[in-house]
């Protein structure tokens, strides 16, 4: 590798690392939630994060938003929220010679991160109105089509499926989240220092610490970090061990599993592992990061069957199997 290379990649390390510093002198705790979170977004992907109400998931969002110099907007989802409230809309005004033309007013899409605040407490109809700006990054408002700009993410926050008042997300959508990321609640020792951050004294702003460009440039070199052959080879095994009827799958797989991840999950599992090799400082990817990597870009592309859902499996678990699974089989 040249040294105009390493010193491009060591940038950007050093660029990721002061972006997690940041948020990490606001936010208390929730590491590897943090950590998931800055991976999706610098493999240029979306974010699902999921937890109890009040366990940080909006503020760990904003936190971020304010250390990255880009343009961020909040859409709150409730259950009358229309398409169009998201997109945007055409409207009829009059020009500067009084006739009267189609105007488009931008939706809060418009913006470099999107905040979808309780994505799953508006109706199917209005959460696939982001399925376009997810997937295409584009809009399409009465047959005309806009770019959205970028960088674009999309952080979305949801309450676990069983509380009342919630939508289940739909399956298209789900795939379109680069990764799952879930919010545990936080322990005593961080309640407290919660406390002491929050109430008993003075608030801080968290300063931008990177701009846009920054992080495109970052998500250049992320893109550049080098993948072995033996290391794509774990991951398509462990995508193939995800399926009840391939002979990688594990016992728990092959009983629980109705529907395992596709392409794009073995897609998305690359990026992320990427990512996270570029943040230890390393210019390949190691098994280390294909399994770091496996719980957030996996647990949302595994569907239960009844038996499992009945059973009240965990996915992460499964996920765990199939990785045990395809590292035996590999030793071998």
């Amino acid at each position: 590798m040249k040294k105009v290379e390493e010193t491009e990649y060591e940038q950007a390390r050093e660029q990721l690392q002061a972006v997690k510093s940041a948020v990490q002198s606001f936010i208390v705790g929730q590491e590897e939630a943090l950590n998931e979170t800055l991976w999706a977004m610098f493999a240029g992907g979306h974010a699902l994060l999921e937890g109890l109400p009040g366990v940080g998931k909006t503020m760990m969002i904003r936190t971020i938003s304010e250390a990255l110099e880009l343009r961020f907007s909040r859409i709150q989802f409730t259950p009358d929220l229309m398409p169009a409230d998201i997109t945007g809309t055409m409207m009829i005004e009059p020009d500067e010679h009084g006739k009267q033309q189609f105007i488009f007013h931008k939706g809060p899409v418009f913006a470099n991160i999107v905040l979808a605040d309780e994505i799953n407490r508006a109706t199917p109809k209005t959460q696939s109105a982001l399925l376009e700006a997810m997937g295409e990054k584009t809009v399409t408002v009465i047959g005309e089509t806009k770019e959205l700009p970028g960088p674009f993410f999309v952080l979305a926050t949801q309450n676990p499926i069983d509380l009342e008042g919630t939508y289940p997300l739909p399956e298209a959508q789900m795939d379109r989240f680069l990764c799952k990321i879930n919010i545990s609640y936080p322990g005593r020792d961080e309640l407290k220092m919660i406390v002491e951050r929050t109430v008993t004294k003075e608030q801080e702003k968290v300063r931008p610490v990177i701009t846009g460009e920054d992080m495109l440039q970052i998500q250049r070199l992320a893109s550049g970090i080098l993948v072995a052959d033996e290391m794509l080879d774990f991951a398509v095994n462990l995508i193939m061990a995800t399926h009840s009827d391939n002979e990688l799958a594990p016992e728990s797989v092959r009983q629980y599993v109705r529907f395992g991840s596709g392409p794009r999950g073995l897609q998305s599992l690359v990026k992320v592992a990427k990512v996270r090799a570029l943040m230890e400082g390393r210019y390949h990817v190691s098994i280390g990061d294909m399994k770091h990597a496996a719980l957030p870009v996996l647990r949302h592309r595994i569907f239960l069957n009844f038996e499992g859902e009945a059973a009240g499996i965990s996915t992460d678990e499964l996920i765990k199997d199939a990785v045990e699974a395809v590292s035996v089989a590999e030793a071998v």
